[in-house]
């Protein structure tokens, strides 16, 4: 993505039609403070009523973020990749090639201002997109995200989630992992939680492209936030 570009300037961008979102795709990975700076201005024209909702995939640059309650104790490897403090909720996290990341720009005031349950339809939404290529997600208590139950005891989580709404228009949104490197998960403590582990449809000896999961995700939206 090239700098100080617009993400409505994006050639795949498609019209708002109703209650559906511009559908963006980022066609190589962005910079972290330039995708941060693009929602801030798309999420100002969507409040002021001068842009249509978005939903812009993209992948990122290796690195790390921390969200407003990441401890410092689990940033395990501080010089192994950049780390970027963010305003969504949340801890620590990785971002990285062959990872999916879906950042959900929604006007929150035309979907009931209820900021628990657009949490629940998100994780519905990567629920019905794993479904797809027949994992079964799942939610646990006390624990934002999708999991996988390996078995033995073992769940792994899949998918991330963290969202950040500023006067009721969110952004930030969610990353399944497809194929990232699942090694630098090992410079940090995960979302704060030690016990469990990460996984990706590749490691679960599933092969997919992002373009596949893009599919997903679309057609998992028409039956989740879709019907908003």
């Amino acid at each position: 993505m090239r700098q100080n570009r617009r993400i409505s300037d994006d050639r795949r961008r498609e019209p708002d039609a109703g209650m559906q979102p511009d559908w963006i795709i980022a066609e190589t990975p962005v910079a972290y403070p330039d995708a941060v700076a693009e929602m801030e201005r798309r999420v100002a024209a969507i409040r002021d009523g001068s842009a249509a909702e978005a939903v812009w995939l993209l992948e990122h640059p290796p690195l790390y973020t921390a969200g407003t309650s990441a401890d410092p104790a689990d940033l395990l490897d501080p010089g192994r990749l950049p780390v970027y403090p963010t305003g969504r909720g949340g801890q620590y996290t990785y971002h990285g090639p062959g990872q999916r990341v879906a950042y959900v720009m929604l006007d929150l005031r035309r979907r009931g201002m209820d900021l628990r349950g657009y949490v629940r339809d998100l994780e519905d939404w990567v629920i019905a997109t794993l479904a797809a290529f027949n994992v079964r997600g799942e939610r646990r208590a006390g624990r934002v995200g999708v999991w996988v139950d390996r078995g033995g005891g073992r769940e792994d989580k899949i998918a991330a989630i963290g969202v950040r709404v500023r006067r009721w228009v969110s952004y930030h949104g969610i990353s399944i992992n497809v194929d990232p490197a699942l090694e630098h998960y090992a410079g940090i403590v995960p979302c704060g939680i030690a016990e469990h582990g990460v996984t990706s449809l590749a490691d679960l000896g599933l092969t997919a492209s992002l373009a596949d999961v893009d599919l997903a995700l679309r057609e998992a939206w028409e039956r989740t936030l879709g019907r908003a």
